[in-house]
């Protein structure tokens, strides 16, 4: 294994790089996934305008927007680790209403978001079609190594103690389900594209 130090701007065009050149007459369907402190979300938003640049449509979906309700994931109550794990996400709907339709078999008609995590209702979004040859980029955490149906799996990887140091007081609940994924998913393992951002300045990439 070794480890490659590289700018952040680096990373973008070296992910870019692998999206792009994918055969364009079929969708892509790229997962970035880490804890709350590697900010996934920041990486997936930087994927979209260069890949627009080198000629690919791009959809944008994040995984907080399709939480169950919030009588569901929070039935234990608001700081129980295996709901945050088993329950929060609906991986079923999105897989259903995402990765499936743009899929190689799938109708290229997806549903942009499913539920809105702050109001706890539906969003009512309309499905929409994607362009051929659409690179979808969803972002989220304890995602990958779940089963969803992605062709290109980020990892951005921390430290157990980099983030326990990263993860404010008010959040050391959610602690177990992120140890719980390492052990049972492996995500350093199976990713297709690991990154160590225990300094998201000087992100480095694991070449296995």
């Amino acid at each position: 294994m070794r480890v490659e130090p590289v700018t952040p701007d680096a990373l973008v065009a070296h992910v870019v790089g692998l999206l792009a050149g994918r055969d364009r007459s079929r969708h892509v369907r790229v997962l970035v996934d880490g804890p709350p402190p590697a900010r996934a979300e920041v990486l997936a938003d930087a994927l979209v305008d260069p890949l627009r640049a080198a000629g690919r449509p791009v959809v944008r979906v994040r995984a907080r927007d399709f939480l169950r309700a919030a009588s569901v994931r929070l039935e234990h109550g608001r700081e129980d680790e295996l709901a945050l794990y088993d329950d929060w996400v609906d991986l079923g709907a999105l897989d259903r209403e995402v990765l499936g339709p743009l899929g190689p078999h799938g109708s290229g008609e997806y549903l942009p978001s499913l539920r809105d995590p702050v109001r706890d209702r539906s969003t009512r979004a309309r499905r929409e079609l994607a362009d051929a040859g659409t690179v979808l980029v969803l972002d989220g955490s304890l995602l990958a190594g779940r089963g969803l149906d992605v062709d290109v799996t980020v990892h951005l990887a921390l430290r157990t103690a980099t983030l326990e140091r990263r993860t404010p007081p008010e959040e050391r609940w959610t602690l177990p389900a992120y140890a719980r994924h390492m052990s049972e998913c492996d995500p350093e393992a199976t990713a297709d594209v690991v990154v160590r951002v225990d300094d998201p300045r000087h992100p480095a990439l694991v070449h296995r």
